[in-house]
């Protein structure tokens, strides 16, 4: 039987580390990427697709779950890996994002969030608790603590007191997990690190998490606006706030040279919407930086997306070629540029782990920024 979750560091470079998280359902190379299976499917992909990219995990939504098909009948059909079809460990977010940042309509106590369906108006409650039971329904392996979100503007009043929030209902979530039987038994909850840019707020929330003890760590409210250099300031000193010896994962993020940059700080585990939509809206992701398919000057262009890759799209249709799905409207157009994206997600962390455990990281951060800095500006 494998562990119910143990995290090994194979080698380090600087402050960026590889390793493994050993789960009962699969081993989850670190850094990684998890694809973001919003309402149980990743947008425009089959699950088989997904494993075929790299992907060792991805993310289930916790918000839109439990609005649509409802977590209750996700749990009668066999739970969320049955369901969807993907046998290998599901990471679910609390669900308090989406409350915080689609729901008309929400007021905040200290019970937790109560909010408005933007599916049907139908009002529901959102607490520590339900987050916890709703996750425990799908049957999720990585459970997050449910969190208050505010935005990074502001004011530290403010921040302080959500993060104050956060943390009282981080202790509820990890007693609800604790009490979930066999679910908490044979799966993992992580806390988040809250507290915006504000290095002494980030401190306190940390300890207090550890305090509380978790399998692992967010940071969390980063990727809401703030940019790329305040990111960057903050994760300066966020991830070592946490325990060295507990993964740590960055919430939302992201582009590629975000995730870069983050790895160098620390930070071993990443989800993001930006690979799936972008492949739904003409936009795929090469190393020598984004191009938009949708510009005419690819309509005769027979090279594929990206030349260094070994995916099955770019080992087999060329740009322009997409280029004419995508201007069709075409629904394999969107297939086809989500597999592209994913893989090439997917393939920078096993270069980033490579890198790392050959001691080589600054090197190749610094050609990977180079290359893919030059091609947005063009």
């Amino acid at each position: 039987m494998s562990p119910r979750f143990a995290f090994t560091i194979t080698a380090t470079d600087g402050r960026a580390r590889t390793g493994a998280i050993a789960m009962q359902r699969g081993t989850i190379r670190t850094p990684a990427f998890m694809p973001v299976g919003t309402a149980a499917t990743v947008k425009a992909m089959k699950p088989a697709d997904v494993a075929a990219a790299g992907a060792d995990i991805i993310l289930g939504n916790t918000y839109h779950l439990m609005l649509r098909p409802g977590a209750e009948r996700v749990a009668r059909l066999g739970g969320l890996h049955d369901f969807m079809g993907w046998s290998k460990p599901i990471l679910t977010d609390s669900g308090g994002y989406q409350v915080m940042s689609l729901a008309d309509l929400t007021k905040r106590s200290e019970e937790g969030v109560s909010f408005k369906s933007h599916l049907d108006g139908t009002r529901h409650l959102l607490s520590p608790e339900r987050s916890i039971e709703i996750q425990r329904l799908l049957g999720s392996n990585i459970v997050m603590a449910f969190d208050e979100l505010v935005p990074t503007t502001a004011t530290r009043e403010v921040q302080a007191a959500a993060m104050e929030r956060s943390m009282r209902w981080a202790k509820r979530s990890r007693a609800a997990f604790d009490g979930g039987g066999d679910h908490g038994a044979s799966n993992a909850i992580f806390g988040i690190q809250q507290g915006a840019l504000d290095e002494g707020l980030r401190k306190a929330s940390a300890d207090a998490l550890i305090d509380i003890g978790f399998d692992g760590y967010a940071v969390g409210g980063l990727a809401v606006g703030e940019g790329q250099a305040a990111m960057f300031g903050c994760l300066d000193f966020a991830p070592g706030q946490l325990p060295a010896d507990k993964p740590r994962y960055l919430m939302g993020v992201g582009k590629p040279d975000d995730i870069v940059g983050a790895v160098e700080r620390g930070i071993d585990m990443f989800d993001c919407v930006m690979p799936t939509r972008s492949g739904r809206t003409g936009q795929a992701f090469t190393r020598e930086g984004p191009i938009n398919l949708r510009n005419a000057r690819f309509a005769e262009d027979q090279t594929p997306l990206d030349p260094a890759c070994g995916c099955p799209v770019c080992t087999t249709w060329s740009r322009a070629y997409i280029h004419h799905l995508v201007r069709a409207g075409e629904i394999l157009g969107a297939m086809l540029m989500t597999e592209h994206n994913i893989r090439f997600y997917e393939d920078l962390m096993a270069d980033l782990r490579n890198a790392i455990a050959d001691g080589t990281l600054t090197a190749f951060a610094d050609a990977f920024r180079g290359r893919y800095q030059r091609g947005k500006g063009e």
